[in-house]
Protein backbone atom coordinates (compact mmCIF):
# COMPACT_ATOMS: atom_id res chain seq x y z
CA UNK A 1 0.00 0.00 0.00
CA UNK A 2 2.89 2.29 0.20
CA UNK A 3 3.14 2.85 -3.41
CA UNK A 4 -0.44 4.00 -3.26
CA UNK A 5 -1.15 7.26 -5.60
CA UNK A 6 -2.41 10.57 -4.35
CA UNK A 7 -3.86 12.07 -7.11
CA UNK A 8 -7.24 14.79 -7.64
CA UNK A 9 -10.18 13.08 -7.30
CA UNK A 10 -12.23 13.62 -10.84
CA UNK A 11 -16.10 12.69 -10.73
CA UNK A 12 -15.26 9.24 -11.63
CA UNK A 13 -13.74 8.35 -8.60
CA UNK A 14 -17.64 9.24 -6.90
CA UNK A 15 -18.89 6.04 -5.65
CA UNK A 16 -15.66 4.83 -4.86
CA UNK A 17 -14.79 8.34 -2.44
CA UNK A 18 -19.10 7.66 -1.50
CA UNK A 19 -17.91 4.11 0.01
CA UNK A 20 -15.45 5.22 2.09
CA UNK A 21 -17.23 8.15 4.05
CA UNK A 22 -18.99 5.74 6.74
CA UNK A 23 -15.82 4.86 7.92
CA UNK A 24 -15.53 8.12 9.31
CA UNK A 25 -18.08 6.88 11.91
CA UNK A 26 -16.27 4.20 12.97
CA UNK A 27 -15.46 5.09 16.55
CA UNK A 28 -17.62 4.98 19.18
CA UNK A 29 -20.35 7.61 19.01
CA UNK A 30 -21.54 10.26 21.55
CA UNK A 31 -25.13 9.82 22.71
CA UNK A 32 -27.62 11.00 20.37
CA UNK A 33 -25.52 11.31 16.68
CA UNK A 34 -26.43 8.57 14.35
CA UNK A 35 -23.34 7.33 11.94
CA UNK A 36 -24.53 8.83 8.90
CA UNK A 37 -24.67 12.16 10.60
CA UNK A 38 -21.18 12.24 10.61
CA UNK A 39 -20.73 11.48 6.73
CA UNK A 40 -24.02 12.41 5.32
CA UNK A 41 -23.35 16.56 4.47
CA UNK A 42 -19.80 15.10 2.91
CA UNK A 43 -21.32 12.92 0.61
CA UNK A 44 -23.41 15.58 -0.77
CA UNK A 45 -20.45 17.83 -0.72
CA UNK A 46 -18.42 15.03 -2.82
CA UNK A 47 -21.87 14.83 -5.28
CA UNK A 48 -22.56 18.44 -5.63
CA UNK A 49 -18.53 18.86 -6.63
CA UNK A 50 -18.80 15.64 -9.02
CA UNK A 51 -22.07 17.20 -10.91
CA UNK A 52 -21.36 21.01 -10.89
CA UNK A 53 -17.71 21.36 -9.87
CA UNK A 54 -16.26 23.56 -7.10
CA UNK A 55 -13.98 25.90 -7.30
CA UNK A 56 -13.78 26.30 -3.77
CA UNK A 57 -13.02 22.35 -2.93
CA UNK A 58 -10.19 19.95 -2.88
CA UNK A 59 -11.04 16.52 -3.64
CA UNK A 60 -7.95 14.05 -3.39
CA UNK A 61 -7.80 9.90 -3.49
CA UNK A 62 -5.28 7.40 -3.21
CA UNK A 63 -5.21 5.10 -5.53
CA UNK A 64 -3.42 1.73 -5.88
CA UNK A 65 -3.52 -0.72 -8.34
CA UNK A 66 -4.54 -3.74 -6.78
CA UNK A 67 -7.70 -1.50 -4.53
CA UNK A 68 -8.34 1.18 -6.31
CA UNK A 69 -9.25 4.21 -4.46
CA UNK A 70 -8.35 3.82 -0.89
CA UNK A 71 -8.74 7.12 0.13
CA UNK A 72 -10.33 10.02 -0.14
CA UNK A 73 -9.52 13.77 1.72
CA UNK A 74 -12.00 16.54 1.14
CA UNK A 75 -11.53 20.03 1.61
CA UNK A 76 -13.03 22.88 1.37
CA UNK A 77 -11.59 26.61 1.08
CA UNK A 78 -12.92 29.41 2.94
CA UNK A 79 -12.03 31.98 4.89
CA UNK A 80 -11.10 31.93 8.60
CA UNK A 81 -13.66 31.79 11.68
CA UNK A 82 -12.29 34.43 13.21
CA UNK A 83 -10.31 36.68 11.46
CA UNK A 84 -11.88 36.11 7.67
CA UNK A 85 -8.01 35.50 6.18
CA UNK A 86 -7.64 33.16 3.29
CA UNK A 87 -7.91 29.72 5.05
CA UNK A 88 -9.37 25.78 4.08
CA UNK A 89 -10.54 23.44 6.77
CA UNK A 90 -10.29 19.79 6.08
CA UNK A 91 -13.90 18.25 5.81
CA UNK A 92 -13.18 14.63 5.34
CA UNK A 93 -10.23 12.24 5.45
CA UNK A 94 -11.35 8.35 5.25
CA UNK A 95 -9.13 5.39 4.00
CA UNK A 96 -10.45 2.42 3.25
CA UNK A 97 -9.90 -0.66 6.32
CA UNK A 98 -6.76 -2.65 3.70
CA UNK A 99 -5.22 0.25 3.75
CA UNK A 100 -4.93 1.45 7.27
CA UNK A 101 -1.58 1.35 9.10
CA UNK A 102 0.31 2.22 6.21
CA UNK A 103 0.70 5.82 6.60
CA UNK A 104 -2.33 6.89 3.42
CA UNK A 105 -3.67 8.96 6.35
CA UNK A 106 -0.55 10.72 6.67
CA UNK A 107 0.47 11.49 3.42
CA UNK A 108 -3.41 11.92 2.11
CA UNK A 109 -3.04 15.13 4.98
CA UNK A 110 0.00 16.11 3.99
CA UNK A 111 -0.93 16.11 0.39
CA UNK A 112 -4.47 18.14 1.33
CA UNK A 113 -2.46 20.95 3.61
CA UNK A 114 0.01 21.29 0.55
CA UNK A 115 -3.06 21.57 -2.19
CA UNK A 116 -4.58 24.53 0.32
CA UNK A 117 -1.45 26.55 0.70
CA UNK A 118 -1.13 26.65 -3.23
CA UNK A 119 -4.50 27.56 -3.40
CA UNK A 120 -3.39 30.47 -1.08
CA UNK A 121 -4.71 29.25 2.27
CA UNK A 122 -2.79 30.47 5.23
CA UNK A 123 -4.41 27.54 7.44
CA UNK A 124 -6.60 24.63 7.93
CA UNK A 125 -9.25 23.53 10.49
CA UNK A 126 -11.04 20.35 11.06
CA UNK A 127 -13.61 19.33 13.34
CA UNK A 128 -13.06 15.77 15.53
CA UNK A 129 -14.91 14.34 18.33
CA UNK A 130 -13.32 14.67 21.24
CA UNK A 131 -13.93 10.79 21.80
CA UNK A 132 -12.57 10.10 18.24
CA UNK A 133 -8.91 9.28 19.96
CA UNK A 134 -7.43 7.44 16.68
CA UNK A 135 -8.06 10.25 14.88
CA UNK A 136 -6.98 13.38 17.47
CA UNK A 137 -3.65 11.30 17.88
CA UNK A 138 -3.38 12.01 13.98
CA UNK A 139 -4.04 15.60 14.01
CA UNK A 140 -2.07 16.37 17.37
CA UNK A 141 1.44 14.29 15.92
CA UNK A 142 0.67 16.57 12.66
CA UNK A 143 0.55 19.62 14.42
CA UNK A 144 -3.05 20.65 14.75
CA UNK A 145 -4.26 21.86 18.16
CA UNK A 146 -7.55 22.59 19.89
CA UNK A 147 -8.94 25.94 20.13
CA UNK A 148 -12.11 25.99 20.58
CA UNK A 149 -14.74 23.60 22.36
CA UNK A 150 -18.39 23.25 21.40
CA UNK A 151 -20.94 22.28 23.69
CA UNK A 152 -24.43 20.25 23.06
CA UNK A 153 -27.33 20.15 25.15
CA UNK A 154 -30.10 18.09 24.21
CA UNK A 155 -33.57 19.08 24.72
CA UNK A 156 -36.90 16.44 24.73
CA UNK A 157 -35.92 12.79 25.71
Amino acid sequence: MRDARIRPGTPDDLDAMLALLPRLAEFELPEGRAAEDLWRGDAQTLERWARQGDDDCIVLVAEDDRHGVVGVALVRLQPEFMNRTPSAHLEAIAIARVADGHGLGRRLLAEAEAAAVRRGAGSMTLHVFANNERARSVYDRHGYAGELLRYVKRFGD
